[in-house]
């Protein structure tokens, strides 16, 4: 006979109990946020302190009703939910109406849903059971296609939504690739993309000394040179050929500056390409002499490199919008645009600041109470937190976080499935990217690109969306206890 002990015996009152501490300070955020002086009644529904009240009491219904399905329910119908709501998203494509530039918001009745935000749980789940699969292994080639596809294609349909910032958190997935066994140079490329990126963009027009070079191109094509000799010393650990690819290249550089600032200027740059395809040929001639094919993947990993340092730029001036550069731009700090793109982060930073150390105290904000900051109740909510609980209140907060986020890597780590450490890792994922661009972009540190902060930025949709990421791994944990006797 199967048995299984008490739902309510098994679950993690731990992991539910910050959720509850989350959703309060959240509410009463967005009541100091969207307060009106001489408003006290924040559960009215004609405001947005009683919307998301309603929200609230909804989503603890929601999660109740998760909780009470069996388990397995989740593994048997995950490609079914997944499958759902990709049609969801092609079908809101055709019919939502524009809204601030997007069309991602799906209009029933006197209620918005946002389909981007409940995708993610669906995707989710879908990697889960796909990678949970006896025959699955992450470095064939069949299966990294395949993880590839559930991934892409919700964030391809978001994209055509317009709304960039939601497709972006798909790519919190491959944190939980990486922990799966997905190979470290994919992580470390993606990694080198981002950094590629900023570098070529912001120092594009910076120039070296009295030379015709670009800082921007010179110091990427330097590091993909760099990471070439050091990718051969780590999947090698053969000095020679490391030898004649850095010491080689700094060599000929070395040179090369001097002619080109003692005899005649010219762009180092071009010195570079020469260098980038003698250490490819290298590369490949060395894979084929001594047939190891790990030299012929760094080979393909230079070529690639300086593909995208070429099309990064043509991305950012062609398929970038307007606004998006200027964004991009006032964050790498080329252009001061306070009044415009850089407007709502400098009315964050000045409303965090005027918290100091205690805060203004609950409905005494003044930069949120006279609506300097826009968004100041959804993607900019934590400003909020800084103005009205100061440093101790942001702390408290983000330590809340923290502790949500340990709870949930142990949660994750204690799985006795495949598919509920795979799903427990996803939501994991999904948190951290939330977390960190969010709090990074009312800081100042990282693009505004419109995501909410779990759990405290107004919006049912986000709500719904994170309670049903948490309390579906909930009930997969709990159920994890089942069985024989």
């Amino acid at each position: 006979m199967v048995r299984r002990d008490s739902i309510w015996k098994s679950l993690d009152w731990v992991t539910i109990i910050i959720y509850l501490m989350l959703i309060v300070f959240g509410w009463f955020s967005i009541c100091g946020a969207s307060y009106d002086y001489g408003d006290r009644d924040f559960l009215d529904f004609s405001t947005r302190a009683g919307k998301q009240f309603m929200w609230i009491v909804c989503s603890f219904g929601l999660g109740f009703i998760l909780l009470m399905l069996e388990d397995t329910l989740y593994d048997m119908f995950s490609y079914i939910i997944y499958i759902g709501l990709i049609l969801l998203l092609v079908v809101t494509i055709f019919i939502a109406p524009d809204t601030k530039g997007s069309r991602s918001w799906l209009i029933l009745g006197p209620v918005s849903l946002q389909p981007a935000e409940f995708a993610k749980f669906a995707t989710a789940l879908a990697l889960a059971k796909y990678m949970s699969a006896y025959s699955f292994t992450i470095k064939s080639w069949k299966s990294a296609l395949m993880l590839a596809f559930l991934i892409l294609l919700p964030m391809t349909l978001i994209i055509l939504q317009r709304e960039t910032g939601s497709a972006l958190v798909y790519m919190a997935f491959f944190l939980m690739l990486y922990r799966e066994g997905m190979p470290g140079v994919v992580l470390f490329s993606g990694i080198c993309a981002v950094v590629y990126f900023v570098v070529g963009i912001r120092f594009d027009q910076v120039f070296i000394a009295d030379t015709p070079t670009p800082i921007g191109e010179f110091v990427v094509l330097s590091m993909i040179l760099l990471f070439a000799g050091g990718m051969v010393w780590v999947y090698k650990k053969k000095w020679e050929p490391v030898r004649n690819i850095i010491v080689g290249s700094f060599i000929v550089l070395l040179v090369a500056y001097l002619v080109s600032e003692y005899i005649t200027p010219f762009n180092l740059v071009w010195v570079q390409w020469g260098l980038c395809v003698v250490v490819t040929c290298y590369l490949f001639f060395l894979a084929l002499s001594e047939s190891h094919w790990s030299y012929f993947l760094i080979g393909l990993f230079a070529i690639g490199s300086i593909g995208f340092l070429y099309s990064s730029d043509y991305f950012f001036n062609k398929v970038l919008e307007p606004h998006q550069q200027i964004r991009i731009k006032v964050l790498l700090g080329m252009e001061e645009d306070l009044a415009g793109a850089g407007y709502n982060v400098n009315q964050s930073k000045i409303a965090i600041g005027s918290g100091g150390l205690t805060g203004k105290g609950f409905l005494n904000g003044t930069q949120t109470k006279l609506k300097y900051v826009p968004e100041q109740d959804t993607d900019f909510i934590f400003c909020t937190v800084g103005e009205e609980e100061g440093f101790i209140g942001s702390t408290a907060v983000l330590l809340l976080f923290l502790t949500l986020i340990l709870r949930l890597i142990a949660l994750a780590e204690r799985q006795q499935s495949a598919f509920g450490r795979v799903y427990g890792y996803s939501v994991l994922s999904i948190f951290l990217f939330h977390l960190f661009i969010n709090i990074g972009m009312v800081l100042g540190l990282t693009p505004v690109i419109g995501i909410p902060l779990p759990f405290f930025s107004y919006g049912g949709s986000s709500l719904w969306g994170f309670t049903i990421l948490l309390f579906i791994f909930l009930r997969i944990d709990a159920g994890r206890n089942r069985r024989l006797v």
